[in-house]
């Protein structure tokens, strides 16, 4: 990846170990259970598409995962109280972790030289696995399969980056235009309520 790639990289691990470990102490985790909720939050996605993609996955080579870990624990233990009532804290980060890490893994798919529509797909596994198991560590129903739009940003997001470095795009204005869409749509998706239609059961109602 390249070195904006990575910053990119770092900055989405930073606010999903946030998002994770808010939502931990939410639960009343330790501090040693909270730390394993972020770390999975910030790794689960970018993991699964490595291996997906047959590479050997970030954190296995960069400490730089575990350290900003680390911080983003550190972070929530001083300024947990502020954190607290700021109610869409939660939402902000992982709103913010779902657009950087959903560019991250769109880029670094074409980068290994697979087509478009693997791109978009392991950008929204990237944006999205994390916080599936984020929300399984802590006995939540997963975003994804609730009315909210969640992995659909990534998808969109994904799509405009990948239209974009095929229109020939330079990288950084592929990356900004391909975050700043997941991001908006997830934003405007919760403050206006847009939802995907529920599949209603027929059969159950009759």
């Amino acid at each position: 990846m390249s070195l904006f790639a990575q910053i990119l990289d770092f900055i989405g691990t930073f606010a999903f170990a946030i998002s994770g470990i808010r939502l931990a102490s939410a639960k009343r985790f330790d501090w040693f259970g909270a730390y394993v909720v972020g770390f999975v939050t910030a790794i689960g996605g970018g993991t699964l598409r490595d291996l997906l993609l047959d590479v050997t996955p970030g954190w296995m080579t960069n400490p730089i995962y575990l350290i900003c870990t680390g911080l983003a624990l550190l972070w929530v233990i001083l300024f947990g109280k502020y954190l607290i009532h700021l109610n869409n804290t939660f939402f902000l980060f992982d709103s913010i972790g779902l657009a950087l890490f959903t560019v991250v893994g769109a880029s670094k798919t074409l980068a290994l030289g697979y087509p478009a529509w693997v791109a978009v797909i392991m950008g929204s596994i990237t944006g999205a696995a994390g916080g599936v198991i984020r929300d399984v560590f802590i006995n939540e129903i997963p975003l994804i399969f609730r009315k909210e739009i969640y992995a659909m940003a990534c998808v969109a997001g994904g799509i405009v980056y990948t239209v974009c470095s095929r229109l020939g795009m330079h990288e950084l204005g592929c990356q900004l235009v391909g975050g700043l869409t997941v991001f908006a749509t997830r934003i405007l998706a919760v403050k206006y309520n847009i939802c995907l239609p529920v599949l209603n059961d027929k059969e159950r109602k009759r």
